[in-house]
């Protein structure tokens, strides 16, 4: 039974291994000159200001779930329009049905990030 699993554990071993000695050898050959910029933390280009407890806009959620609904319609849509003849009219109805359920998906986060927009507008004029 484990003579089916052997090539897997050879495999993973030899990665392991690899894995080590290259970064063994990237420790010894390489520069290694610390310094207090290069120590500091870095996040997505700006320097962190603040406590990491600040509270995000909504808009910032709605685009994620906006990218959310982007990735489930390719992830599904995608294979299927490849494959679409081979699979009927049934497969298109569900399809139909789907693409549907992700465009309101995607118009409930539109109108959302607009009221939330019109609130921040008021907010700052007042």
């Amino acid at each position: 039974m484990l003579e089916a699993y052997l090539p897997i554990f050879v495999l993973l071993g030899i990665a392991a291994v690899l894995a080590t000695a290259l970064m063994i050898i990237s420790r010894v050959l390489g520069p290694h000159r610390p310094s207090a910029p290069k120590l500091k933390p870095y996040e997505s280009g700006m320097d962190p200001i603040g406590d990491a407890k600040e509270r995000y806009s909504v808009s910032f959620y709605m685009v994620a779930m906006e990218f959310i609904v982007f990735d489930l319609e390719i992830i599904f849509v995608y294979p299927w329009a490849v494959r679409y003849q081979e699979l009927g009219f049934g497969t298109f109805f569900a399809v139909m049905i789907f693409i549907c359920i992700l465009t309101l998906g995607l118009i409930y986060t539109l109108k959302k990030e607009s009221k939330n927009f019109e609130i921040t507008k008021q907010s700052t004029l007042q």
